[in-house]
């Protein structure tokens, strides 16, 4: 079974997010759990956590179909020491206002060696912050979400990921969320139905589906290779329509979040039904 949704915003506090999922008749949803763009924020409230998990058990929305993202500002491979631990702090409070909102995900972009380390290091850093992060708490899984390889972000290709993955100590607690932008511009032609097949099957050879926590379902305005992360609605960008398709026609996909973050926020409902449309004539 498919569950869709979209990153829904968090005005008025998170309480709101499970409102606006409903709204657009989506089965999944992300959210922040606070601004995304500051290092600090007030802790939730009793009432905005009882309120949200009330909401979720009332509208049916399960831990394991929403996926939370974290920080923008975060670099958990950060070869700055003072920048690192900035980092590690703010994650670890990521992953703690989870706990307290009864999720079980936290995604995450891996990281960037702000080009003054080698790759290996700064994917090493990275292991290592998880690891401190995972130590402090309980029951949520720290889920890498692939980049574009822009500038010298880390996170491009799935080597990179099943290198991090590796280094975590608890494998129960650790996953990937796949973006069909960031994979295209990474240089993974999952745009051909050759393609397509070809890209999953390394996938799963090299990180495994057991490790696959959940998707981000974006069309790019950037062509296959390219490095750049532009996200485009569906059926408008680089991709064109059949990927997404197949993905909502493939088992694979099954009972994990998958969530768009196309940039017409007006486009949401139709989108989402439109994806459910294709899981339903397969």
């Amino acid at each position: 079974m498919k569950y869709i949704g979209a990153h829904v915003h968090i005005t008025g506090g998170v309480e709101n997010a499970p409102e606006e999922a409903r709204a657009l008749k989506a089965g999944a949803f992300a959210l922040f759990t606070k601004n995304q763009r500051q290092w600090v924020a007030a802790p939730l409230t009793v009432e905005s956590i009882d309120r949200f998990r009330q909401r979720c058990d009332e509208y049916g929305y399960a831990a394991r179909h929403i996926l939370p993202h974290d920080s923008y500002l975060i670099n958990l491979g950060n070869p700055d020491r003072e920048g690192l631990e900035k980092s590690r702090t703010a994650f670890l409070d990521e992953m703690k206002r989870c706990e307290q909102l009864g999720l079980s995900l936290l995604n995450f972009h891996p990281g960037s060696s702000l080009k003054k380390i080698s790759d290996e290091a700064c994917l090493s850093l990275i292991a290592e912050s998880v690891n401190l992060a995972l130590a402090q708490t309980r029951g949520v899984c720290a889920v890498l979400e692939n980049t574009a390889g822009q500038g010298s972000n880390l996170g491009y290709t799935f080597e990179q990921l099943a290198y991090i993955i590796d280094k975590v100590e608890d494998k129960s607690r650790v996953g990937v969320c796949i973006d069909t932008c960031h994979t295209f511009a990474a240089g993974y032609d999952i745009k051909s139905e050759s393609g397509f097949t070809e890209t999953f099957e390394h996938f799963d050879e090299v990180v495994g589906f057991k490790y696959l926590k959940g998707m981000h379902l974006n069309d790019s305005k950037k062509e296959l290779g390219s490095h750049v992360d532009r996200h485009e609605n569906i059926g408008k960008g680089e991709l064109g329509m059949d990927v997404f398709r197949r993905i909502m026609q493939d088992s694979r996909f099954d009972n994990i979040p998958l969530v768009l973050e196309t940039p017409d926020e007006t486009l949401w409902a139709e989108e989402i039904s439109l994806l459910y449309g294709f899981a339903e004539r397969y």
